[in-house]
């Protein structure tokens, strides 16, 4: 098997100064990849901690003012780390360009909202220097004068006092690029100390991060280790020791830093931050799997790059958002692989991995799920699944159902949600069973959710065929009587919805909100055209919550593609007046045959059904 992952460019270029490096670093790409066959297993009965979600951390991605993207693109990933400092805001900015306040306003608002939604915010003063790709008039310590740079950390320093934030310091990125870094390494060493001496000072259990190198450690590499030297030397080893993956293995990289720290008698293990991975053509929801298994394998933190100028550096999560044309943020398809990656609960279990594809698998009572990770490359690939049996709960007169759902590339573009592609009840051969996933696309990736053979049920958003817009809680309300809209397709969980069984009826279903936890129903048991199609309180056999599933068979059709029929009134779940406009209400509507052209405002796609 083939694997086409491709030396990196350094992040945060101007276009034109990454092209030229692209036609430097990069060899020429094969045709395509070759397609073979390859077998990783997952063994439930070894299991260690919970999950940390190492790989949920990436760099800038708010808008300058911190407003968006909205909560839940974080939230919903399990949002760990942001890495920032201002750069690209005024080029030529920063101190340099006597513009710091713009980017240290950036930062603290930055700061402050990664904090609020959980995260660990870790600050460039690089950037707030004004050293981030655009040609500067002067480094640090120019010949010989640190008084510059002194009254800048000073600055810096008395900043972050004042806002009484914790942050961790990432003193200078990349000090082996001269894109960065253009001087002498002499100056760099000399820049460490000073910096790390002031910043030990003034805030003593804030965490040193360096040398964040656009290198991976090797016993060869001639900066990282004079750096080790220098760092070992001076009393000055960082709290959290950081390189960049562009691309790389993180597991490889782990070892490799092990050896070096080790040679020099620094203690390890320490924390490690890869606090770049994911070049230009990885980030995509194959690779993007990729690497949260290696990181979690590695035991490292990552921060995905981010590869963004012109504006939308401090926007779209780090290229995991897109944009439509009202401004409305969308999720691409990794974002999706990510908000799995933040589903997955409970104990980590053990993986065995194959050359090209690894995975992160996880149980906890009910629910197994692994996420499947290759990008670069095609073929079948046999996912083993072995001692089922020391799962809680899933598995009933030896059969597991398994839910395995592919999640979509579509170019980069906005993906509505996963869509599933296989979701059957199996019969366990010792204790175990194994699923054949077609990785046709190399840029995709696939999930599998392991859960009791008796739950019939599955979750998916509802788009509406003729506005591409999906069902939506109003407001995210909780009330009782909310009536129900069509919205654009952002991924919260007012716009997934759980479909569970009605007991004793085939293909019958009540509709259960994931963020508000209420049915689906149509007001008042109305039999009228118009009713509103609101939520409420789930009432065991209310008949205006029950709907049947009534596949939409007319030519040219997707598969996933249904009528939602009100068991009560036998009439469509309807958007009003064929509106195409945001916010536009649900009501019911008599129904359309379901054989003929029926109205795209009764044609709902069910991604994961």
């Amino acid at each position: 098997m083939t694997n086409t992952r491709r030396p990196p460019l350094s992040r945060r270029l101007p276009q034109a100064v990454a092209a030229a490096l692209i036609a430097v670093l990069l060899p020429a790409a094969p045709a395509s990849a070759r397609a073979a066959d390859e077998a990783i297993s997952v063994d439930f009965s070894v299991a260690g901690g919970a999950p940390t979600y190492r790989a949920s951390g990436w760099i800038y991605g708010m808008t300058e003012n911190a407003a968006a993207p909205a909560d839940h693109f974080f939230r919903d990933v399990k949002f760990r780390y942001m890495r920032a400092g201002g750069a690209q805001l005024g080029s030529p900015g920063g101190w340099v360009a006597g513009s710091y306040d713009r980017r240290w306003n950036a930062t603290l608002a930055q700061a402050r909202r990664t904090i609020a939604l959980g995260g660990q915010f870790v600050i460039l003063p690089h950037d707030l220097w004004g050293a981030d790709g655009y040609p500067i008039s002067r480094f640090p310590g120019d010949n010989g004068d640190w008084s510059d740079y002194d009254a800048f950390l000073t600055r810096l320093i008395n900043d972050v006092r004042a806002a009484g934030i914790t942050v961790q310091w990432d003193i200078w990125n990349e000090p082996n690029l001269s894109l960065f870094w253009n001087r002498p390494q002499s100056q760099y060493f000399e820049l460490w100390r000073r910096s790390y001496q002031r910043i030990r000072a003034a805030f003593p259990s804030h965490l040193i991060v360096g040398p964040s190198c656009a290198c991976v450690p090797s016993t060869t590499h001639a900066f990282w280790n004079a750096y080790l030297d220098f760092v070992r030397a001076n009393n000055v080893v960082p709290d959290i020791v950081s390189w960049h993956s562009l691309p790389g293995d993180p597991v490889a990289n782990v070892a490799a830093a092990d050896t070096t720290l080790g040679s020099r008698g620094i203690a390890h293990p320490r924390p490690y931050q890869i606090n770049e991975y994911g070049a230009t053509n990885e980030q995509n929801p194959g690779d993007g799997a990729w690497y949260i298994a290696r990181l979690e394998r590695a035991g490292a933190d990552g921060l995905r790059a981010n590869w963004a100028s012109a504006g939308n550096l401090h926007n779209d999560l780090a290229n995991l958002l897109v944009r439509n044309s009202a401004g409305q943020h969308l999720p691409k398809g990794e974002w999706w692989a990510y908000r799995f990656y933040g589903s997955q609960t409970g104990q980590i279990v053990s993986v065995t991995p194959s050359p090209a594809y690894d995975a992160f698998a996880t149980k906890t009572s009910g629910t197994a799920k692994v996420l499947v990770g290759g990008g670069g490359t095609t073929g079948n690939v046999a996912v083993g699944l072995r001692r089922l049996g020391a799962t809680s709960g899933i598995v009933q007169n030896n059969q597991v159902r398994a839910v395995v759902q592919r999640i979509p590339y579509n170019g980069g573009g906005a993906v509505q949600g996963p869509v599933t592609v296989q979701n059957t009840v199996l019969t366990l051969s010792g204790d175990g069973v194994t699923l054949n996933l077609p990785h046709t696309n190399a840029d995709e990736t696939f999930t599998i959710t392991l859960l009791p053979p008796s739950e019939g049920g599955f979750q998916s958003v509802a788009v509406a065929q003729h506005s591409q817009q999906c069902l939506d809680n109003t407001g995210l309300s909780t009330a009782d009587g909310n009536v129900q809209q069509q919205y654009y397709c952002e991924g919260g969980d007012q716009q997934l919805w759980n479909f569970r069984p009605v007991a004793g009826v085939a293909n019958m279903f009540t509709l259960v909100n994931q963020q508000s936890g209420k049915c689906l129903e149509v007001s008042g048991s109305s039999t009228a055209d118009g009713a509103p199609v609101s939520q409420r309180s789930c009432a065991d056999g209310a008949q205006n919550q029950q709907f049947t599933l009534r596949k939409v068979t007319y030519g040219g059709n997707d598969p996933h593609d249904y009528q939602l029929v009100a068991r009560h009134s036998g009439k469509c779940v309807d958007v009003s007046t064929v509106s195409t406009a945001p916010r536009a209400p649900v009501h019911q509507w008599t129904c359309n045959p379901a054989g003929q052209a029926s109205p795209l405002n009764q044609t709902w796609r069910l991604w994961g059904r």
